[in-house]
């Protein structure tokens, strides 16, 4: 699916000083990655909040994208979770007027088997007529896809279009831009490893850090694509103490903090479990901001 080739970005969910939801903010963040160069928007993906996000605050994000977007960019629904049947249902009820592709991240906490996440997977696919992006992210779920498994799934659901993968392992990257069959897209996940991934044969990212700079990453990743190493990797490399800043205390604290920065979204708040960023990063960003700036 060619309209999911390049970068795609995982959209925070901004909230105000009292802690709601900041429309205004949310729709001044969707018109910068539409103004500037985003090929696609994931919507309530897992660095939205989601888990923390009530169904009418699910709603607000939803309507808010959409309304900004105003059909400009393909948009990604982020529908995930460690129950199957509850999955199943909600998967049900997404729009194929507004949404490209669902983005389901593996069932986290349950620690399921390889058969267990295919079993999983398959039971969501044929729930819905509408694309299904498996999401690979064994840093935060507690259970890595083995490429054999994602392999199987795209060989034998045909609703499953491809893998948002989160892994960091190059390795399993490898085995799985070497096994998959035609038009099965392989997404980088991570964004430290995301052009490396493209230059080895993927299709893009879905990226946290290019909603802070998304005309300088969405560059990088179409260089990356049409063979342009030198200059693609120039752009990484100017990026690349930024990559790791944003998840020195966890995502989506940094590019929060880095998003107030740069005057995109109003505060860096974040809710419990989480916390704000500290001083000391939020001084990191200021100082890597700066060295930007010459």
């Amino acid at each position: 699916m060619k309209t999911l080739q390049g970068t795609g970005v995982a959209l925070v969910t901004p909230f105000n000083k009292e802690g709601g939801v900041d429309v205004p903010a949310l729709e001044r963040l969707v018109h910068t990655q539409v103004e500037n160069g985003i090929d696609y928007l994931v919507v309530l993906g897992t660095t939205a909040e989601t888990p923390t996000l009530s169904t009418e605050e699910k709603e607000l994000v939803k309507m808010t994208v959409k309304k900004a977007n105003k059909g400009r960019l393909p948009m990604v629904l982020g529908v995930g979770g460690n129950n199957t049947q509850t999955i199943v249902e909600q998967v049900r009820e997404v729009s194929s007027e507004d949404y490209t592709a669902i983005l389901s991240v593996t069932p986290y906490y349950n620690k399921p088997s390889q058969e267990g996440l295919y079993q999983h997977y398959k039971a969501v696919a044929e729930a819905t007529e509408l694309p299904i992006l498996l999401y690979n992210v064994p840093s935060r779920t507690g259970v890595n896809m083995d490429y054999r498994t994602t392999l199987r799934l795209a060989k034998e659901v045909p609703t499953i279009i491809g893998i948002k993968e989160a892994s960091g392992n190059i390795v399993q990257i490898m085995h799985l831009l070497q096994g998959r069959p035609d038009n099965f897209l392989v997404i980088s996940g991570d964004d430290a490893t995301a052009l490396p991934t493209v230059l080895l044969g993927g299709d893009g990212t879905i990226s946290v850090l290019g909603q802070a700079f998304p005309e300088r990453y969405s560059r990088m990743i179409r260089q990356g694509l049409e063979g342009n190493y030198k200059q693609a990797n120039t752009i990484q490399y100017q990026l690349l103490e930024v990559m790791e800043l944003i998840f020195k205390e966890g995502n989506p604290v940094g590019i929060k903090a880095l998003l107030t920065l740069l005057e995109i979204i109003n505060t860096p708040k974040v809710r419990l479990p989480l916390v704000s960023a500290t001083e000391g990063l939020q001084r990191e960003l200021k100082t890597y901001l700066e060295y930007m700036k010459k």
